[in-house]
């Protein structure tokens, strides 16, 4: 269990905030019903007794899961360097993730996309990932508490480095899905499935490739594949699963608008009963989507998610989204009743003559410049949020941007 309850419209969390003496923006808050408040919503801080109490629409609330996905966490050469201690010997990613980390442990889920092996020496990053097992390590302590491996580089050290990476997650209690060491452990380990608060979930992942590279058995990735997919979907369905996630690495990279083939994927996912999409692999944030009635949303797709991290510095590719979906449990059911996503860039400023890489809730150090080290730097961070905006704003339904105001988190009202 978290230390924290998190909900997308409004959440108190303990993160650093703006400096005395400067204000905040102040936006309407959300309730769960979708419905604009009046003011902000007071809720219990994070150091004080009780959870946020969630409207219910006219049905009493069996119980609420807050789950939060992130894009792509890459090991690139810089990265790796970045990490290593020349005193010790030894590597550390602590630093990546520490203005995330509150937002990260909030969640009852979060899950990422490791887009690295865990291969072993020698560390490497493109063509051939393979990063230290702390990069897995700092992933853990940082909140995460499942990765998926099924994309372009999970083969990238062979069938031995499937394995490898598998050994280390097990090895840290992370759990994962989308590679396996043979196909009984895929048959027995797939769908993963994962019960919290009385609600449980079926996560399938799937990649449309592995770089050419050719898996040879017993290792196992997992493709796509329609046929395949639909029966997993079953399976879900077989295992008790209330809602199945489908996690997949599609798209054409650094396009901002998803491709005729994704659509026609997730047509033919939803068809076979697939209840919320979430992809990755384009580097760059494509939009967010959803049909919305009375009980909620209904088939979302988050076609892209971006870079969570890595050292692609280009414009649009040095940041992503982090998504968040609440789900609700009314007599039985279970619905989407909120989706949001929380807009983040990789800062990396030099500290000790070295490099360091972390991420960055943007909204939380957009008015806030004093914080970089140089001014080229926040107007980097600004491109970047303001490319996003200009085509989430326009693109979504059913996803809003969760902001940070008066130190609390909360959907913003278009």
């Amino acid at each position: 269990m978290r230390f924290l309850k998190i909900s997308i419209f409004l959440v108190t969390l303990l993160l650093p905030r703006l400096s005395d003496g400067q204000e905040a923006g102040i936006v309407p808050a959300i309730t769960s019903a979708g419905q604009k408040a009046d003011s902000i919503l007071a809720v219990p801080s994070a150091s004080q007794e009780g959870t946020l109490a969630v409207p219910s629409a006219g049905q009493e609330v069996d119980s609420v899961l807050m789950v939060m996905f992130t894009g792509d966490i890459m090991g690139h050469d810089g990265q790796i360097s970045s990490a290593y201690d020349d005193s010790t010997g030894t590597y550390s990613y602590d630093s990546v993730f520490k203005y995330v980390s509150p937002l990260l442990s909030a969640a009852d889920i979060t899950i990422g996309n490791l887009e690295v092996t865990l291969g072993g020496k020698p560390y490497k990053g493109y063509p051939a990932f393979s990063s230290p097992d702390a990069l897995a390590l700092a992933c853990r302590d940082a909140g995460f508490d499942i990765l998926t491996t099924a994309n372009n580089h999970a083969a990238d050290r062979g069938p031995k480095g499937i394995a490898r990476t598998i050994r280390v997650l097990d090895s840290l209690n992370i759990r994962h899905t989308g590679t396996w060491t043979d196909g009984q452990a895929r048959d027995t380990l797939s769908p993963l499935m994962i019960t919290e608060n009385g609600i449980s979930l079926a996560l399938l992942s799937y990649t449309y490739g592995t770089n050419g590279i050719v898996v040879p058995p017993p290792a196992v990735v997992s493709y796509i594949d329609t046929i395949r997919i639909g029966n997993d979907i079953k399976a879900s369905a077989e295992r008790g699963a209330d809602l199945t996630i489908v996690s997949v690495h599609w798209g054409t990279e650094y396009d901002t608008l998803p491709s005729a083939e994704q659509e026609r994927l997730a047509a033919a996912m939803f068809r076979s009963g697939a209840d919320i999409i979430i992809g990755s692999h384009p580097h760059v944030i494509q939009p967010m989507t959803a049909s919305v009635d009375s009980t909620g949303l209904t088939e979302p797709v988050v076609w892209s998610m971006g870079n969570f991290v890595s050292n692609q510095r280009q414009q649009r590719r040095d940041g992503g989204a982090m998504i968040c979906l609440e789900l609700t449990k009314r007599g039985g059911q279970v619905f989407i009743t909120e989706a949001g996503y929380i807009l983040t860039w990789v800062y990396t400023p030099i500290e000790n003559g070295k490099r360091k890489f972390c991420i960055l809730p943007c909204s939380e150090y957009e008015d806030n410049p004093e914080f970089f080290q140089s001014s080229s730097d926040y107007n980097a961070m600004m491109d970047f949020v303001s490319d996003a905006r200009r085509l989430l704003n326009v693109s979504n339904t059913g996803f809003g941007e969760v902001i940070s105001a008066l130190d609390m988190w909360m959907m913003q009202v278009k």
